[in-house]
This record gives structure tokens, sequence and C-alpha cells, in this order.
């Protein structure tokens, strides 16, 4: 799946690209911003209902190491945290924001604090994003591809 979905990306950014297709507008680009801000605000108070919100009802969630989640449903259950595990801090930081007609993506930086049960030090992971968004009859934007890793390197063999 993530062998495709480069290519997919790549081949709508180019469709998107053809002439009499506009740039985003300066209003796109704040919607698009604020879609990633409600989505922290609603993360930080545990309203993962209001963070699946941002997405659109087919979207995928390409997660590292895990295979693809498709829909709403499949997202919002895979948000909710572990018991004894507390979110301390949730951070995104948008990079760079470019698209054409209905289309657009989002590419930043991701920060997330954790508390434990049992550990006495908070346990931060980081990382790096690409969401793609596509502009609704309404003129809102949702999110149809989430694209997520982590800094942290994969296990290697020998590091058992």
């Amino acid at each position: 799946m993530r062998r495709l979905a480069l290519p997919a990306l790549s081949l709508a950014l180019v469709a998107a690209c053809q002439p009499g297709v506009a740039p985003l507008s300066d209003e796109d680009v704040v919607a698009l911003r604020n879609l990633g801000t409600a989505h922290t605000e609603a993360v930080l108070a545990g309203d993962m209902d209001a963070a699946v919100a941002m997405y659109a009802e087919d979207a995928i969630w390409l997660a590292p190491d895990a295979p693809a989640l498709e829909g709403r449903a499949a997202i919002r259950a895979t948000m909710q945290l572990e018991p004894g595990i507390t979110l301390q801090d949730f951070t995104i930081t948008s990079l760079e924001i470019d698209g054409y007609g209905d289309l657009a993506y989002d590419r930043g930086t991701w920060s997330q604090t954790i508390v434990s049960e049992g550990v006495e030090e908070p346990i931060t992971f980081t990382g790096t994003y690409v969401v793609i968004a596509r502009k609704q009859e309404d003129g809102s934007w949702l999110w149809t591809v989430d694209i997520w890793n982590s800094d942290a390197p994969l296990p290697r063999p020998d590091d058992t």
C-alpha cells in the first residue's frame, strides 16, 4: 500500500498542476492550517471523535509498521490510548502547505509526550507527516490520506 501512496500522490499533484487549475488561495492555506490546529486541540482535549472529524469518511491512515487503515471508524479505534497511558502533550508543526484546485498537501513534524503508569519520566516521540486534503463541496477541507512516521530508527536484528 505504501508503494502505491507516493505514485498516487505524484499523479494527483501532476494532474492538479494542469493549466487552468488555480493554486491554493490564501484562504485555503489558512483553512488547512486551521484544520491541523483543530485536530491538535481535539487530541489534547481527548475528544477523538472531533479529531477524526478532520478526516474524510473514506480517509486512509498510513502509520509506521502497521497495515493501512481505511475509514473514520478504523482511524478512530486506533487513536484511543491504551489504559494506563495519559497524553501530556501533542503538537504538529506545518512546514509546507501547497496544492492546486481542490487538492492540497501539508508536510510537517509532530511530537507527542505520554505518561505511562509505572514509568517515572514522560516519554516523548517525534516524527514527520504528510497529509493530503481535498476541498469539499461546502468549501471546507478534509484529510483524505495521512502518512506519518517516527524519527526513532527501526530495531535491527542485532539489537535484541
